[in-house]
Protein backbone atom coordinates (compact mmCIF):
# COMPACT_ATOMS: atom_id res chain seq x y z
CA UNK A 1 0.00 0.00 0.00
CA UNK A 2 1.26 3.46 -0.88
CA UNK A 3 -0.24 6.85 -1.62
CA UNK A 4 -1.08 5.99 -5.25
CA UNK A 5 -2.97 2.86 -4.28
CA UNK A 6 -5.52 5.07 -2.54
CA UNK A 7 -6.81 6.09 -5.98
CA UNK A 8 -7.89 2.48 -6.49
CA UNK A 9 -8.87 1.81 -2.89
CA UNK A 10 -11.27 4.77 -2.55
CA UNK A 11 -13.61 3.68 -5.41
CA UNK A 12 -13.57 0.14 -3.98
CA UNK A 13 -14.55 1.50 -0.56
CA UNK A 14 -17.26 3.55 -2.28
CA UNK A 15 -18.68 0.32 -3.70
CA UNK A 16 -18.65 -1.19 -0.23
CA UNK A 17 -20.47 1.84 1.15
CA UNK A 18 -23.04 1.62 -1.63
CA UNK A 19 -23.77 -2.02 -0.78
CA UNK A 20 -24.56 -0.94 2.77
CA UNK A 21 -26.63 2.10 1.77
CA UNK A 22 -30.36 1.78 2.36
CA UNK A 23 -31.78 4.90 0.73
CA UNK A 24 -31.02 7.57 -1.86
CA UNK A 25 -29.71 10.01 0.74
CA UNK A 26 -27.10 7.53 1.94
CA UNK A 27 -26.12 6.68 -1.65
CA UNK A 28 -25.53 10.34 -2.44
CA UNK A 29 -23.51 10.78 0.75
CA UNK A 30 -21.25 7.85 -0.14
CA UNK A 31 -20.55 8.88 -3.74
CA UNK A 32 -20.17 12.59 -2.92
CA UNK A 33 -17.73 11.83 -0.10
CA UNK A 34 -15.74 9.40 -2.22
CA UNK A 35 -15.59 11.71 -5.24
CA UNK A 36 -14.51 14.64 -3.05
CA UNK A 37 -11.79 12.50 -1.47
CA UNK A 38 -10.50 11.45 -4.90
CA UNK A 39 -10.34 15.09 -6.00
CA UNK A 40 -8.50 16.03 -2.80
CA UNK A 41 -6.03 13.16 -3.35
CA UNK A 42 -5.42 14.29 -6.94
CA UNK A 43 -4.80 17.91 -5.90
CA UNK A 44 -2.50 16.71 -3.12
CA UNK A 45 -0.61 14.54 -5.60
CA UNK A 46 -0.08 17.54 -7.90
CA UNK A 47 1.47 19.56 -5.08
CA UNK A 48 3.58 16.58 -3.99
CA UNK A 49 4.83 16.09 -7.54
CA UNK A 50 5.62 19.79 -7.98
CA UNK A 51 7.61 19.61 -4.75
CA UNK A 52 9.62 16.68 -6.10
CA UNK A 53 10.11 18.56 -9.37
CA UNK A 54 11.52 21.52 -7.48
CA UNK A 55 13.97 19.09 -5.86
CA UNK A 56 15.15 17.92 -9.31
CA UNK A 57 13.33 14.56 -9.48
CA UNK A 58 10.79 15.45 -12.16
CA UNK A 59 12.00 13.07 -14.89
CA UNK A 60 11.78 10.01 -12.63
CA UNK A 61 8.82 7.82 -11.78
CA UNK A 62 7.80 8.90 -8.31
CA UNK A 63 5.89 7.37 -5.40
CA UNK A 64 6.60 3.88 -6.73
CA UNK A 65 5.59 0.63 -5.09
CA UNK A 66 6.20 -2.94 -6.19
CA UNK A 67 4.73 -6.19 -4.94
CA UNK A 68 5.08 -9.66 -6.48
CA UNK A 69 1.72 -10.82 -7.80
CA UNK A 70 2.32 -13.91 -9.95
CA UNK A 71 5.84 -15.32 -9.80
CA UNK A 72 5.78 -17.77 -12.80
CA UNK A 73 5.29 -14.86 -15.25
CA UNK A 74 7.17 -12.31 -13.12
CA UNK A 75 4.04 -10.16 -12.79
CA UNK A 76 4.10 -7.42 -10.17
CA UNK A 77 1.60 -4.99 -8.80
CA UNK A 78 3.81 -2.09 -9.77
CA UNK A 79 2.71 1.55 -9.58
CA UNK A 80 4.31 4.95 -10.06
CA UNK A 81 3.64 8.32 -11.65
CA UNK A 82 5.38 11.00 -13.65
CA UNK A 83 4.02 14.42 -14.64
CA UNK A 84 1.84 12.98 -17.39
CA UNK A 85 0.23 10.42 -15.09
CA UNK A 86 -0.35 13.08 -12.44
CA UNK A 87 -2.14 15.27 -15.00
CA UNK A 88 -4.33 12.35 -16.10
CA UNK A 89 -5.21 11.48 -12.49
CA UNK A 90 -6.22 15.08 -11.84
CA UNK A 91 -8.38 15.09 -14.97
CA UNK A 92 -10.03 11.81 -13.92
CA UNK A 93 -10.74 13.05 -10.39
CA UNK A 94 -12.31 16.29 -11.68
CA UNK A 95 -14.60 14.44 -14.07
CA UNK A 96 -15.60 11.78 -11.54
CA UNK A 97 -16.46 14.57 -9.07
CA UNK A 98 -18.48 16.58 -11.61
CA UNK A 99 -20.08 13.41 -12.98
CA UNK A 100 -21.42 12.57 -9.52
CA UNK A 101 -22.91 16.05 -9.25
CA UNK A 102 -24.44 15.75 -12.74
CA UNK A 103 -26.10 12.47 -11.63
CA UNK A 104 -27.42 13.89 -8.37
CA UNK A 105 -31.04 13.34 -9.41
CA UNK A 106 -30.50 9.75 -10.56
CA UNK A 107 -33.58 7.88 -9.30
CA UNK A 108 -33.63 4.67 -11.37
CA UNK A 109 -31.63 1.79 -9.88
CA UNK A 110 -29.40 4.46 -8.40
CA UNK A 111 -27.38 2.08 -6.21
CA UNK A 112 -26.56 -0.22 -9.13
CA UNK A 113 -25.72 2.73 -11.37
CA UNK A 114 -23.17 4.15 -8.97
CA UNK A 115 -21.71 0.70 -8.29
CA UNK A 116 -20.84 0.30 -11.96
CA UNK A 117 -19.75 3.94 -12.13
CA UNK A 118 -17.31 3.34 -9.25
CA UNK A 119 -15.99 0.16 -10.90
CA UNK A 120 -15.37 2.13 -14.09
CA UNK A 121 -13.52 4.75 -12.02
CA UNK A 122 -11.41 2.04 -10.39
CA UNK A 123 -10.21 0.85 -13.79
CA UNK A 124 -9.41 4.37 -14.98
CA UNK A 125 -7.35 5.33 -11.93
CA UNK A 126 -5.60 1.96 -11.83
CA UNK A 127 -4.61 2.24 -15.49
CA UNK A 128 -2.88 5.60 -15.06
CA UNK A 129 -0.79 4.49 -12.06
CA UNK A 130 0.29 1.10 -13.46
CA UNK A 131 3.86 0.40 -14.51
CA UNK A 132 3.34 -3.30 -15.21
CA UNK A 133 1.84 -4.25 -18.58
CA UNK A 134 -0.34 -6.99 -17.14
CA UNK A 135 -1.67 -4.73 -14.37
CA UNK A 136 -2.27 -1.96 -16.89
CA UNK A 137 -4.19 -4.32 -19.19
CA UNK A 138 -6.24 -5.66 -16.27
CA UNK A 139 -7.32 -2.16 -15.24
CA UNK A 140 -7.97 -1.33 -18.90
CA UNK A 141 -10.48 -4.18 -19.08
CA UNK A 142 -12.03 -3.22 -15.74
CA UNK A 143 -12.65 0.25 -17.18
CA UNK A 144 -14.27 -1.10 -20.37
CA UNK A 145 -16.59 -3.82 -19.08
CA UNK A 146 -19.00 -1.59 -17.04
CA UNK A 147 -19.77 0.47 -20.15
CA UNK A 148 -22.00 -2.26 -21.55
CA UNK A 149 -24.41 -2.17 -18.60
CA UNK A 150 -24.17 1.56 -17.97
CA UNK A 151 -25.30 2.24 -21.53
CA UNK A 152 -27.55 -0.79 -22.01
CA UNK A 153 -29.55 -0.25 -18.79
CA UNK A 154 -29.40 3.49 -18.05
CA UNK A 155 -28.92 4.83 -21.58
CA UNK A 156 -31.43 6.22 -24.06
CA UNK A 157 -32.31 5.79 -27.73
CA UNK A 158 -30.80 2.70 -29.37
CA UNK A 159 -29.06 1.85 -26.14
CA UNK A 160 -28.89 -1.96 -26.57
CA UNK A 161 -27.44 -1.64 -30.07
CA UNK A 162 -24.98 1.05 -28.98
CA UNK A 163 -23.84 -0.89 -25.90
CA UNK A 164 -23.30 -4.06 -27.93
CA UNK A 165 -21.45 -2.23 -30.73
CA UNK A 166 -19.19 -0.39 -28.29
CA UNK A 167 -18.37 -3.51 -26.30
CA UNK A 168 -17.62 -5.70 -29.32
CA UNK A 169 -15.36 -3.13 -31.00
CA UNK A 170 -13.45 -2.31 -27.83
CA UNK A 171 -13.06 -6.00 -27.03
CA UNK A 172 -11.65 -6.54 -30.53
CA UNK A 173 -9.14 -3.80 -29.79
CA UNK A 174 -8.34 -5.47 -26.47
CA UNK A 175 -7.63 -8.76 -28.27
CA UNK A 176 -5.07 -7.03 -30.49
CA UNK A 177 -3.61 -5.30 -27.45
CA UNK A 178 -3.27 -8.57 -25.54
CA UNK A 179 -1.39 -10.14 -28.45
CA UNK A 180 0.91 -7.14 -28.55
CA UNK A 181 1.59 -7.23 -24.79
CA UNK A 182 2.36 -10.95 -24.85
CA UNK A 183 4.66 -10.40 -27.82
CA UNK A 184 6.52 -7.65 -25.96
CA UNK A 185 6.87 -9.88 -22.89
CA UNK A 186 8.26 -12.89 -24.76
CA UNK A 187 10.43 -11.01 -27.28
CA UNK A 188 11.88 -8.23 -25.15
CA UNK A 189 14.39 -10.56 -23.51
CA UNK A 190 13.70 -9.03 -20.11
CA UNK A 191 11.30 -11.71 -18.78
CA UNK A 192 9.42 -8.87 -17.18
CA UNK A 193 6.22 -6.96 -17.77
CA UNK A 194 7.54 -3.80 -16.11
CA UNK A 195 7.49 -0.98 -18.66
CA UNK A 196 10.64 0.69 -17.32
CA UNK A 197 12.63 -2.55 -17.34
CA UNK A 198 11.54 -3.39 -20.88
CA UNK A 199 12.47 0.14 -22.03
CA UNK A 200 16.00 -0.32 -20.66
CA UNK A 201 16.38 -3.38 -22.89
CA UNK A 202 15.70 -3.65 -26.59
CA UNK A 203 12.96 -5.39 -28.54
CA UNK A 204 14.39 -6.67 -31.86
CA UNK A 205 13.56 -4.37 -34.77
CA UNK A 206 11.78 -7.05 -36.78
CA UNK A 207 9.56 -7.90 -33.82
CA UNK A 208 8.81 -4.23 -33.25
CA UNK A 209 7.43 -3.87 -36.77
CA UNK A 210 4.63 -6.36 -36.21
CA UNK A 211 4.07 -5.64 -32.51
CA UNK A 212 3.75 -1.87 -32.93
CA UNK A 213 0.61 -2.00 -35.15
CA UNK A 214 -1.05 -4.44 -32.73
CA UNK A 215 -0.47 -2.20 -29.72
CA UNK A 216 -1.15 1.10 -31.48
CA UNK A 217 -4.37 -0.10 -33.11
CA UNK A 218 -5.41 -1.89 -29.90
CA UNK A 219 -5.20 1.35 -27.93
CA UNK A 220 -6.21 3.43 -30.94
CA UNK A 221 -9.65 1.80 -31.14
CA UNK A 222 -10.46 3.42 -27.80
CA UNK A 223 -8.90 6.67 -29.03
CA UNK A 224 -11.33 6.76 -32.00
CA UNK A 225 -8.70 5.91 -34.63
CA UNK A 226 -10.15 5.86 -38.14
CA UNK A 227 -11.70 3.53 -39.35
CA UNK A 228 -12.31 1.95 -35.91
CA UNK A 229 -14.14 5.00 -34.54
CA UNK A 230 -17.73 4.06 -35.42
CA UNK A 231 -18.57 2.84 -31.90
CA UNK A 232 -17.91 6.30 -30.47
CA UNK A 233 -20.84 8.40 -31.79
CA UNK A 234 -23.44 5.72 -31.01
CA UNK A 235 -21.95 5.01 -27.59
CA UNK A 236 -21.82 8.67 -26.58
CA UNK A 237 -25.31 9.40 -27.90
CA UNK A 238 -26.92 6.57 -25.92
CA UNK A 239 -24.97 6.86 -22.65
CA UNK A 240 -26.42 8.64 -19.59
CA UNK A 241 -24.91 12.04 -18.80
CA UNK A 242 -22.29 11.07 -16.20
CA UNK A 243 -21.19 8.07 -18.26
CA UNK A 244 -20.80 10.24 -21.38
CA UNK A 245 -18.71 12.65 -19.31
CA UNK A 246 -16.42 9.94 -17.98
CA UNK A 247 -16.33 8.03 -21.26
CA UNK A 248 -15.42 10.94 -23.53
CA UNK A 249 -13.55 12.90 -20.87
CA UNK A 250 -11.34 10.13 -19.46
CA UNK A 251 -11.91 6.68 -20.97
CA UNK A 252 -10.94 7.73 -24.50
CA UNK A 253 -7.72 9.18 -23.04
CA UNK A 254 -6.66 5.67 -22.06
CA UNK A 255 -6.14 5.07 -25.77
CA UNK A 256 -3.85 8.05 -26.32
CA UNK A 257 -1.99 7.46 -23.05
CA UNK A 258 -1.39 3.80 -23.93
CA UNK A 259 -0.18 4.67 -27.43
CA UNK A 260 2.74 6.79 -26.24
CA UNK A 261 3.40 5.00 -22.93
CA UNK A 262 3.60 1.53 -24.49
CA UNK A 263 3.75 1.69 -28.31
CA UNK A 264 6.03 4.73 -28.77
CA UNK A 265 8.13 4.26 -25.61
CA UNK A 266 8.85 0.56 -26.02
CA UNK A 267 9.02 0.30 -29.83
CA UNK A 268 10.70 3.48 -31.11
CA UNK A 269 12.19 1.95 -34.27
CA UNK A 270 8.82 0.76 -35.52
CA UNK A 271 7.27 4.09 -34.51
CA UNK A 272 9.72 5.95 -36.74
CA UNK A 273 9.23 3.59 -39.69
CA UNK A 274 5.44 3.12 -39.50
CA UNK A 275 4.28 6.50 -38.21
CA UNK A 276 3.38 7.73 -41.71
CA UNK A 277 0.64 5.09 -42.03
CA UNK A 278 -1.07 6.16 -38.83
CA UNK A 279 -0.54 9.87 -39.54
CA UNK A 280 -2.73 9.37 -42.61
CA UNK A 281 -5.40 7.57 -40.57
CA UNK A 282 -5.37 10.12 -37.75
CA UNK A 283 -5.44 12.98 -40.25
CA UNK A 284 -8.61 11.46 -41.69
CA UNK A 285 -10.06 11.21 -38.16
CA UNK A 286 -9.40 14.90 -37.50
CA UNK A 287 -11.07 16.18 -40.67
CA UNK A 288 -13.75 13.51 -41.04
CA UNK A 289 -14.92 13.93 -37.43
CA UNK A 290 -15.23 17.69 -37.83
CA UNK A 291 -17.10 17.48 -41.14
CA UNK A 292 -19.45 14.82 -39.73
CA UNK A 293 -20.31 17.08 -36.79
CA UNK A 294 -21.51 19.78 -39.19
CA UNK A 295 -24.32 17.67 -40.66
CA UNK A 296 -25.66 16.32 -37.33
CA UNK A 297 -28.80 17.65 -35.69
CA UNK A 298 -28.58 15.71 -32.40
CA UNK A 299 -26.56 17.56 -29.76
CA UNK A 300 -24.90 14.39 -28.50
CA UNK A 301 -23.94 13.22 -31.97
CA UNK A 302 -22.45 16.64 -32.70
CA UNK A 303 -20.28 16.41 -29.61
CA UNK A 304 -19.46 12.75 -30.28
CA UNK A 305 -18.13 13.43 -33.78
CA UNK A 306 -16.31 16.46 -32.39
CA UNK A 307 -14.61 14.06 -29.96
CA UNK A 308 -13.49 11.87 -32.87
CA UNK A 309 -11.83 14.93 -34.39
CA UNK A 310 -10.20 16.17 -31.18
CA UNK A 311 -9.00 12.72 -30.11
CA UNK A 312 -7.64 12.25 -33.63
CA UNK A 313 -5.48 15.32 -32.97
CA UNK A 314 -4.05 13.58 -29.88
CA UNK A 315 -2.88 10.52 -31.83
CA UNK A 316 -1.78 12.74 -34.73
CA UNK A 317 0.51 14.75 -32.43
CA UNK A 318 1.93 11.66 -30.72
CA UNK A 319 2.98 10.30 -34.12
CA UNK A 320 4.95 13.47 -34.90
CA UNK A 321 7.56 12.03 -32.51
CA UNK A 322 8.94 15.26 -31.12
CA UNK A 323 8.67 16.80 -27.69
CA UNK A 324 6.65 19.88 -28.66
CA UNK A 325 3.94 17.93 -30.47
CA UNK A 326 3.77 15.27 -27.75
CA UNK A 327 3.45 18.00 -25.14
CA UNK A 328 0.53 19.35 -27.15
CA UNK A 329 -1.00 15.87 -27.31
CA UNK A 330 -1.09 15.61 -23.51
CA UNK A 331 -2.48 19.13 -23.19
CA UNK A 332 -5.12 18.22 -25.78
CA UNK A 333 -6.11 15.15 -23.77
CA UNK A 334 -6.62 17.36 -20.72
CA UNK A 335 -8.38 20.12 -22.65
CA UNK A 336 -10.68 17.81 -24.56
CA UNK A 337 -11.46 15.80 -21.44
CA UNK A 338 -12.63 18.90 -19.59
CA UNK A 339 -14.54 20.59 -22.40
CA UNK A 340 -16.28 17.45 -23.66
CA UNK A 341 -17.32 16.61 -20.09
CA UNK A 342 -18.73 20.14 -19.85
CA UNK A 343 -20.53 19.69 -23.18
CA UNK A 344 -22.11 16.38 -22.19
CA UNK A 345 -23.11 17.71 -18.77
CA UNK A 346 -24.82 20.71 -20.38
CA UNK A 347 -26.49 18.55 -23.03
CA UNK A 348 -27.87 16.31 -20.29
CA UNK A 349 -29.19 19.33 -18.38
CA UNK A 350 -30.80 20.80 -21.52
CA UNK A 351 -32.33 17.45 -22.47
CA UNK A 352 -33.71 17.00 -18.96
CA UNK A 353 -35.67 20.22 -19.42
CA UNK A 354 -36.59 20.24 -23.13
CA UNK A 355 -36.85 16.43 -23.57
CA UNK A 356 -35.19 16.73 -26.96
CA UNK A 357 -31.64 16.83 -28.30
CA UNK A 358 -32.68 17.92 -31.79
CA UNK A 359 -31.35 21.42 -32.42
CA UNK A 360 -34.16 22.04 -34.93
CA UNK A 361 -36.69 21.89 -32.09
CA UNK A 362 -34.88 24.41 -29.91
CA UNK A 363 -34.31 28.15 -30.01
CA UNK A 364 -34.07 31.14 -27.69
CA UNK A 365 -33.02 29.07 -24.68
CA UNK A 366 -30.70 31.84 -23.53
CA UNK A 367 -33.81 33.81 -22.52
CA UNK A 368 -34.99 31.21 -20.01
CA UNK A 369 -31.71 29.43 -19.12
CA UNK A 370 -29.04 32.16 -19.15
CA UNK A 371 -26.61 30.31 -16.90
CA UNK A 372 -26.66 27.11 -18.96
CA UNK A 373 -26.55 29.17 -22.15
CA UNK A 374 -23.43 31.08 -21.10
CA UNK A 375 -21.76 27.83 -20.02
CA UNK A 376 -22.53 26.28 -23.42
CA UNK A 377 -20.97 29.28 -25.19
CA UNK A 378 -17.82 28.94 -23.04
CA UNK A 379 -17.58 25.22 -23.87
CA UNK A 380 -18.00 26.03 -27.55
CA UNK A 381 -15.32 28.72 -27.47
CA UNK A 382 -12.92 26.28 -25.78
CA UNK A 383 -13.66 23.71 -28.48
CA UNK A 384 -12.91 26.09 -31.36
CA UNK A 385 -9.68 27.25 -29.72
CA UNK A 386 -10.35 30.71 -28.29
CA UNK A 387 -7.18 32.22 -26.70
CA UNK A 388 -7.43 32.20 -22.92
CA UNK A 389 -9.07 28.79 -22.81
CA UNK A 390 -7.46 25.34 -22.81
CA UNK A 391 -8.23 24.47 -26.44
CA UNK A 392 -6.02 27.25 -27.81
CA UNK A 393 -2.95 26.23 -25.82
CA UNK A 394 -3.28 22.56 -26.75
CA UNK A 395 -3.96 22.99 -30.47
CA UNK A 396 -1.31 25.66 -31.01
CA UNK A 397 1.31 23.44 -29.36
CA UNK A 398 0.26 20.50 -31.55
CA UNK A 399 0.37 22.44 -34.81
CA UNK A 400 3.67 24.17 -34.02
CA UNK A 401 5.23 20.85 -33.02
CA UNK A 402 3.87 19.13 -36.12
CA UNK A 403 5.10 21.84 -38.50
CA UNK A 404 8.64 21.59 -37.11
CA UNK A 405 9.23 18.68 -39.47
CA UNK A 406 10.87 19.90 -42.66
CA UNK A 407 9.63 17.14 -44.96
CA UNK A 408 6.64 17.81 -47.21
CA UNK A 409 4.59 14.84 -45.96
CA UNK A 410 4.39 16.02 -42.34
CA UNK A 411 3.75 19.63 -43.29
CA UNK A 412 1.00 18.79 -45.77
CA UNK A 413 -0.87 16.69 -43.21
CA UNK A 414 -0.35 19.37 -40.57
CA UNK A 415 -2.02 21.91 -42.88
CA UNK A 416 -4.86 19.45 -43.54
CA UNK A 417 -5.34 18.96 -39.79
CA UNK A 418 -5.34 22.75 -39.29
CA UNK A 419 -8.46 23.02 -41.44
CA UNK A 420 -10.38 21.35 -38.61
CA UNK A 421 -10.14 24.65 -36.70
CA UNK A 422 -12.34 26.39 -39.26
CA UNK A 423 -14.73 23.44 -39.54
CA UNK A 424 -15.06 23.32 -35.74
CA UNK A 425 -15.92 27.01 -35.65
CA UNK A 426 -18.67 26.40 -38.23
CA UNK A 427 -20.55 23.70 -36.30
CA UNK A 428 -20.03 25.31 -32.88
CA UNK A 429 -21.39 28.69 -33.98
CA UNK A 430 -24.22 26.96 -35.87
CA UNK A 431 -25.34 25.06 -32.77
CA UNK A 432 -25.04 28.10 -30.50
CA UNK A 433 -27.13 30.14 -32.91
CA UNK A 434 -29.76 27.42 -33.28
CA UNK A 435 -30.39 26.54 -29.65
CA UNK A 436 -29.64 29.74 -27.73
CA UNK A 437 -30.85 32.53 -29.99
CA UNK A 438 -33.88 33.22 -32.14
CA UNK A 439 -37.51 32.61 -31.28
CA UNK A 440 -38.32 30.41 -28.30
CA UNK A 441 -41.08 27.81 -28.48
CA UNK A 442 -44.11 28.47 -26.27
CA UNK A 443 -43.69 25.19 -24.38
CA UNK A 444 -40.11 26.19 -23.45
CA UNK A 445 -41.08 29.48 -21.79
CA UNK A 446 -41.54 27.84 -18.39
CA UNK A 447 -38.15 26.06 -18.34
CA UNK A 448 -36.00 26.53 -15.24
CA UNK A 449 -32.32 27.42 -15.18
CA UNK A 450 -29.61 25.32 -13.48
CA UNK A 451 -29.94 24.36 -9.82
CA UNK A 452 -27.12 24.28 -7.26
CA UNK A 453 -25.52 20.93 -8.09
CA UNK A 454 -25.65 21.61 -11.83
CA UNK A 455 -24.03 25.00 -11.27
CA UNK A 456 -21.33 23.43 -9.10
CA UNK A 457 -20.56 20.78 -11.73
CA UNK A 458 -20.24 23.24 -14.61
CA UNK A 459 -18.32 25.89 -12.64
CA UNK A 460 -15.64 23.38 -11.61
CA UNK A 461 -15.13 22.33 -15.25
CA UNK A 462 -15.08 25.93 -16.53
CA UNK A 463 -12.53 26.97 -13.90
CA UNK A 464 -10.29 24.07 -14.94
CA UNK A 465 -10.62 24.97 -18.64
CA UNK A 466 -9.81 28.62 -17.95
CA UNK A 467 -7.01 27.66 -15.57
CA UNK A 468 -5.17 25.70 -18.27
CA UNK A 469 -5.79 28.43 -20.83
CA UNK A 470 -4.58 31.31 -18.66
CA UNK A 471 -1.74 29.59 -16.79
CA UNK A 472 -0.49 26.63 -18.84
CA UNK A 473 3.26 26.86 -18.16
CA UNK A 474 3.39 24.89 -14.90
CA UNK A 475 1.42 22.08 -16.50
CA UNK A 476 3.38 22.21 -19.76
CA UNK A 477 6.72 22.11 -17.91
CA UNK A 478 5.55 19.19 -15.79
CA UNK A 479 4.60 17.25 -18.92
CA UNK A 480 7.81 18.19 -20.79
CA UNK A 481 10.03 16.86 -18.01
CA UNK A 482 8.22 13.54 -18.08
CA UNK A 483 8.47 13.28 -21.86
CA UNK A 484 12.28 13.38 -21.79
CA UNK A 485 12.76 9.63 -21.08
CA UNK A 486 10.38 8.76 -23.92
CA UNK A 487 12.15 11.10 -26.34
CA UNK A 488 15.59 9.87 -25.27
CA UNK A 489 14.56 6.23 -25.53
CA UNK A 490 13.27 6.85 -29.03
CA UNK A 491 16.49 8.74 -29.87
CA UNK A 492 14.51 11.47 -31.55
Amino acid sequence: MNFLSLFVLVPVLMMGGLFLSKNLKQIRLVVATGASLLLALAVGLVFAYLGERAAGNAAEMLFTAKCLWYAPLNIYYSVGVDGISVAMLLLSAIIVFTGVLASWKMEFLEKEFFLWFCLLSTGVFGFFISLDLFTMFMYYEIALIPMYLLIGVWGSGRKEYSAMKLTLMLMAGSALLLLGILGIYFLSGESSMNILEIARGHIPGQAQHWLFPLVFVGFGVLGALFPFHTWSPDGHASAPTAVSMLHAGVLMKLGGYGCFRVAIFLMPEAANDLAWIFIILTGISVVYGAYSAIVQTDLKYINAYSSVSHCGLVLFAILMLNQTAMNGAILQMLSHGLMTALFFALIGMIYGRTHTRDIREMGGLMKVMPFLGVCYVIAGLASLGLPGLSGFVAEMTIFVGSFIHEDVFHRVFTIIACTSIVITAVYILRVVGKILHGKIADHHLSLQDANWYERASTIVLILAIAGIGLAPLWLSDMISDSLLPIIQNAKL
